[in-house]
Protein backbone atom coordinates (compact mmCIF):
# COMPACT_ATOMS: atom_id res chain seq x y z
CA UNK A 1 0.00 0.00 0.00
CA UNK A 2 2.54 2.04 0.66
CA UNK A 3 4.51 1.43 -2.25
CA UNK A 4 1.38 2.53 -4.18
CA UNK A 5 0.98 5.94 -2.13
CA UNK A 6 4.82 6.99 -2.80
CA UNK A 7 4.91 6.70 -6.70
CA UNK A 8 4.95 9.88 -8.67
CA UNK A 9 2.15 11.29 -9.32
CA UNK A 10 2.60 10.73 -13.46
CA UNK A 11 2.61 6.98 -12.90
CA UNK A 12 -1.48 6.77 -13.21
CA UNK A 13 -0.77 7.90 -16.90
CA UNK A 14 1.21 4.62 -17.34
CA UNK A 15 -0.67 2.41 -20.00
CA UNK A 16 -0.25 -1.28 -18.45
CA UNK A 17 -1.51 -4.47 -20.52
CA UNK A 18 -4.36 -6.59 -18.80
CA UNK A 19 -3.91 -9.44 -21.10
CA UNK A 20 -0.87 -9.36 -23.18
CA UNK A 21 -0.72 -10.68 -27.05
CA UNK A 22 2.25 -10.67 -30.13
CA UNK A 23 1.58 -11.23 -33.23
CA UNK A 24 5.13 -10.96 -34.83
CA UNK A 25 6.77 -7.91 -33.48
CA UNK A 26 3.53 -6.09 -32.92
CA UNK A 27 1.90 -5.78 -29.64
CA UNK A 28 -1.67 -6.16 -29.43
CA UNK A 29 -2.12 -6.68 -25.82
CA UNK A 30 -5.48 -5.35 -24.11
CA UNK A 31 -4.37 -2.48 -21.64
CA UNK A 32 -6.10 -0.34 -19.36
CA UNK A 33 -6.86 2.09 -22.31
CA UNK A 34 -8.54 0.08 -24.39
CA UNK A 35 -10.76 -1.11 -21.49
CA UNK A 36 -11.41 2.54 -20.50
CA UNK A 37 -12.66 3.13 -23.94
CA UNK A 38 -14.87 0.13 -23.81
CA UNK A 39 -16.63 1.57 -20.81
CA UNK A 40 -16.72 4.76 -22.14
CA UNK A 41 -18.92 4.15 -24.92
CA UNK A 42 -20.53 0.99 -23.57
CA UNK A 43 -21.51 2.34 -20.25
CA UNK A 44 -23.84 5.34 -22.09
CA UNK A 45 -25.40 2.47 -24.49
CA UNK A 46 -25.77 0.34 -21.88
CA UNK A 47 -27.94 2.89 -19.66
CA UNK A 48 -30.01 4.24 -23.09
CA UNK A 49 -30.90 -0.01 -23.32
CA UNK A 50 -32.25 0.28 -19.68
CA UNK A 51 -34.28 3.13 -20.66
CA UNK A 52 -35.24 3.43 -24.13
CA UNK A 53 -35.80 -0.87 -24.14
CA UNK A 54 -39.27 -0.85 -21.10
CA UNK A 55 -40.99 1.92 -23.34
CA UNK A 56 -40.37 -0.17 -26.28
CA UNK A 57 -41.43 -3.39 -24.54
CA UNK A 58 -45.01 -1.32 -23.58
CA UNK A 59 -45.45 0.42 -26.86
CA UNK A 60 -45.40 -3.21 -28.88
CA UNK A 61 -47.78 -4.83 -26.18
CA UNK A 62 -50.05 -2.07 -25.85
CA UNK A 63 -50.23 -0.49 -29.63
CA UNK A 64 -49.25 2.89 -27.64
CA UNK A 65 -46.24 5.46 -27.60
CA UNK A 66 -44.98 5.34 -24.00
CA UNK A 67 -42.19 7.93 -22.60
CA UNK A 68 -40.15 6.43 -20.12
CA UNK A 69 -41.01 8.41 -16.50
CA UNK A 70 -37.47 8.35 -14.93
CA UNK A 71 -34.20 10.24 -14.04
CA UNK A 72 -32.11 9.14 -16.08
CA UNK A 73 -34.15 9.42 -19.25
CA UNK A 74 -34.82 13.10 -18.43
CA UNK A 75 -31.02 13.07 -18.10
CA UNK A 76 -30.59 11.89 -22.12
CA UNK A 77 -33.18 14.31 -23.14
CA UNK A 78 -31.52 17.39 -21.48
CA UNK A 79 -28.31 16.30 -23.06
CA UNK A 80 -30.29 16.09 -26.17
CA UNK A 81 -31.53 19.55 -25.58
CA UNK A 82 -28.10 20.56 -24.78
CA UNK A 83 -26.37 19.18 -28.06
CA UNK A 84 -29.15 20.03 -30.09
CA UNK A 85 -29.45 24.10 -29.10
CA UNK A 86 -25.64 24.24 -29.06
CA UNK A 87 -25.53 23.08 -32.71
CA UNK A 88 -28.43 25.60 -33.65
CA UNK A 89 -26.67 28.35 -31.90
CA UNK A 90 -23.48 27.86 -33.82
CA UNK A 91 -24.29 25.98 -36.80
CA UNK A 92 -28.21 27.23 -38.04
CA UNK A 93 -30.74 24.29 -39.42
CA UNK A 94 -27.80 23.03 -41.56
CA UNK A 95 -26.48 21.56 -38.87
CA UNK A 96 -29.18 19.17 -37.86
CA UNK A 97 -28.16 16.27 -39.70
CA UNK A 98 -24.80 16.22 -37.95
CA UNK A 99 -26.44 15.92 -34.48
CA UNK A 100 -25.74 12.39 -34.06
CA UNK A 101 -22.39 12.78 -34.34
CA UNK A 102 -21.68 15.94 -32.07
CA UNK A 103 -24.36 13.83 -29.55
CA UNK A 104 -21.65 10.86 -29.55
CA UNK A 105 -18.66 13.02 -29.25
CA UNK A 106 -19.71 14.84 -26.21
CA UNK A 107 -21.15 11.68 -24.85
CA UNK A 108 -17.93 9.90 -25.22
CA UNK A 109 -15.88 12.58 -24.32
CA UNK A 110 -18.14 13.56 -21.44
CA UNK A 111 -17.89 9.29 -19.75
CA UNK A 112 -14.17 9.33 -20.33
CA UNK A 113 -13.61 12.43 -18.10
CA UNK A 114 -15.58 11.34 -15.49
CA UNK A 115 -14.24 8.10 -15.50
CA UNK A 116 -11.05 9.15 -15.30
CA UNK A 117 -12.11 10.97 -11.79
CA UNK A 118 -12.57 6.73 -10.08
CA UNK A 119 -10.16 6.58 -7.91
CA UNK A 120 -7.50 3.21 -9.53
CA UNK A 121 -9.24 3.82 -13.06
CA UNK A 122 -7.63 5.67 -15.92
CA UNK A 123 -7.89 8.63 -18.03
CA UNK A 124 -8.04 8.10 -21.42
CA UNK A 125 -8.36 11.74 -22.13
CA UNK A 126 -5.19 12.32 -20.62
CA UNK A 127 -3.26 11.02 -23.10
CA UNK A 128 -2.19 13.25 -26.36
CA UNK A 129 -2.68 10.15 -28.35
CA UNK A 130 -6.21 9.75 -27.62
CA UNK A 131 -7.24 13.31 -27.69
CA UNK A 132 -5.60 14.31 -30.96
CA UNK A 133 -7.17 10.92 -32.82
CA UNK A 134 -10.63 12.66 -31.49
CA UNK A 135 -9.41 15.95 -33.28
CA UNK A 136 -8.50 14.37 -36.26
CA UNK A 137 -11.78 12.95 -36.44
CA UNK A 138 -13.41 16.14 -36.43
CA UNK A 139 -11.44 18.13 -38.55
CA UNK A 140 -11.08 15.24 -41.08
CA UNK A 141 -15.03 14.79 -41.11
CA UNK A 142 -16.17 18.62 -40.92
CA UNK A 143 -13.40 19.31 -44.06
CA UNK A 144 -15.26 16.49 -45.79
CA UNK A 145 -18.28 17.81 -45.70
CA UNK A 146 -17.16 21.56 -46.71
CA UNK A 147 -15.51 20.03 -49.30
CA UNK A 148 -18.84 18.00 -50.20
CA UNK A 149 -20.66 21.04 -50.02
CA UNK A 150 -18.71 23.80 -51.76
CA UNK A 151 -15.83 21.71 -53.82
CA UNK A 152 -13.64 24.27 -55.22
CA UNK A 153 -14.91 27.21 -53.20
CA UNK A 154 -14.07 25.46 -50.23
CA UNK A 155 -10.57 27.51 -50.55
CA UNK A 156 -12.82 30.37 -49.84
CA UNK A 157 -12.02 29.70 -46.08
CA UNK A 158 -8.35 31.08 -46.68
CA UNK A 159 -9.29 34.16 -48.64
CA UNK A 160 -12.50 36.14 -47.91
CA UNK A 161 -13.99 37.76 -50.44
CA UNK A 162 -13.37 41.10 -51.02
CA UNK A 163 -9.48 41.07 -49.51
CA UNK A 164 -7.26 43.40 -51.45
CA UNK A 165 -4.35 41.32 -54.11
CA UNK A 166 -1.27 42.50 -51.35
CA UNK A 167 -2.59 41.77 -48.29
CA UNK A 168 -3.94 38.04 -49.63
CA UNK A 169 -0.22 36.97 -49.75
CA UNK A 170 -0.49 38.22 -45.69
CA UNK A 171 -3.44 36.75 -45.17
CA UNK A 172 -3.72 33.07 -47.05
CA UNK A 173 -0.73 32.35 -44.98
CA UNK A 174 -1.60 32.70 -41.83
CA UNK A 175 -5.25 31.39 -42.66
CA UNK A 176 -3.90 28.23 -43.31
CA UNK A 177 -1.56 28.02 -40.12
CA UNK A 178 -4.75 28.88 -38.35
CA UNK A 179 -6.40 26.19 -40.29
CA UNK A 180 -4.17 23.27 -39.57
CA UNK A 181 -3.56 24.01 -35.79
CA UNK A 182 -7.21 23.31 -35.67
CA UNK A 183 -6.90 19.39 -34.56
CA UNK A 184 -3.63 20.40 -32.03
CA UNK A 185 -5.32 23.49 -30.24
CA UNK A 186 -8.45 20.99 -29.88
CA UNK A 187 -6.37 17.84 -28.65
CA UNK A 188 -3.93 19.34 -26.57
CA UNK A 189 -6.78 21.66 -24.70
CA UNK A 190 -8.26 18.00 -23.25
CA UNK A 191 -5.21 16.69 -22.99
CA UNK A 192 -3.66 19.41 -20.53
CA UNK A 193 -6.48 20.04 -18.25
CA UNK A 194 -7.23 16.21 -17.62
CA UNK A 195 -3.90 15.56 -17.27
CA UNK A 196 -3.00 18.73 -14.95
CA UNK A 197 -5.87 18.48 -13.05
CA UNK A 198 -5.60 14.43 -12.16
CA UNK A 199 -1.45 15.33 -11.32
CA UNK A 200 -2.60 17.56 -9.05
CA UNK A 201 -5.07 15.56 -7.19
CA UNK A 202 -2.51 13.04 -6.74
CA UNK A 203 -0.08 15.34 -5.65
CA UNK A 204 -2.09 16.53 -2.38
CA UNK A 205 -3.48 13.11 -2.25
CA UNK A 206 0.18 11.94 -1.82
CA UNK A 207 1.18 14.75 0.64
CA UNK A 208 -2.23 13.82 2.78
CA UNK A 209 -1.13 10.40 3.09
CA UNK A 210 2.57 11.30 4.00
CA UNK A 211 2.04 13.48 6.67
CA UNK A 212 -1.10 11.00 7.99
CA UNK A 213 1.86 8.04 8.03
CA UNK A 214 4.19 10.75 9.93
CA UNK A 215 1.72 10.29 13.06
CA UNK A 216 1.61 13.09 15.77
CA UNK A 217 0.87 16.23 14.97
CA UNK A 218 1.24 15.55 11.21
CA UNK A 219 -1.38 12.86 11.82
CA UNK A 220 -4.22 15.55 12.83
CA UNK A 221 -3.24 18.13 10.05
CA UNK A 222 -3.29 16.00 7.61
CA UNK A 223 -7.31 16.83 7.29
CA UNK A 224 -6.30 20.22 5.85
CA UNK A 225 -4.86 18.74 2.80
CA UNK A 226 -7.20 16.14 2.70
CA UNK A 227 -10.01 19.05 3.05
CA UNK A 228 -8.77 20.99 -0.20
CA UNK A 229 -8.54 17.01 -1.31
CA UNK A 230 -12.24 17.05 -1.37
CA UNK A 231 -12.41 20.16 -3.06
CA UNK A 232 -10.54 19.91 -5.99
CA UNK A 233 -12.80 16.84 -6.61
CA UNK A 234 -15.56 18.81 -6.94
CA UNK A 235 -13.61 21.22 -9.09
CA UNK A 236 -12.46 18.27 -11.25
CA UNK A 237 -15.37 16.86 -11.98
CA UNK A 238 -16.61 20.68 -12.87
CA UNK A 239 -13.50 20.66 -15.59
CA UNK A 240 -14.14 17.57 -16.77
CA UNK A 241 -17.75 18.64 -17.91
CA UNK A 242 -16.85 21.51 -19.13
CA UNK A 243 -13.97 20.52 -20.68
CA UNK A 244 -16.48 18.06 -22.77
CA UNK A 245 -18.66 20.74 -23.35
CA UNK A 246 -16.00 23.44 -24.69
CA UNK A 247 -14.26 20.37 -27.08
CA UNK A 248 -18.11 19.71 -28.43
CA UNK A 249 -18.88 23.94 -28.66
CA UNK A 250 -15.30 23.96 -30.76
CA UNK A 251 -16.65 20.96 -33.31
CA UNK A 252 -19.57 23.05 -33.61
CA UNK A 253 -17.52 26.01 -34.64
CA UNK A 254 -15.47 24.37 -36.96
CA UNK A 255 -18.64 22.56 -38.68
CA UNK A 256 -19.81 26.22 -39.19
CA UNK A 257 -16.58 27.27 -40.99
CA UNK A 258 -17.10 24.46 -43.12
CA UNK A 259 -20.55 24.63 -43.76
CA UNK A 260 -20.74 28.52 -43.80
CA UNK A 261 -16.85 29.56 -45.27
CA UNK A 262 -16.89 31.71 -41.87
Amino acid sequence: MYDIMLTSPLDQFRILPIFQFHLGFLDLSFTNSALTLILAQGSFLFLAYLIISPALYLTKAAGIFLVPNNRWFLLIENLYIVISSLLFDNVGIKGEVYFPFLFVVFVFVLQSNLIGLIPYSFTVTSHIIVTFALALIVFIGVNIVGINLHRVHFLNLFLPSGTALPLAFLLVPLEIVSFLSKPISLSVRLFANMMAGHTLLKVIAGFAWSMMKGGGLLFVAHILPLAVLFILVGLELGVAIIQAYVFTVLTCIYLNDSINLH
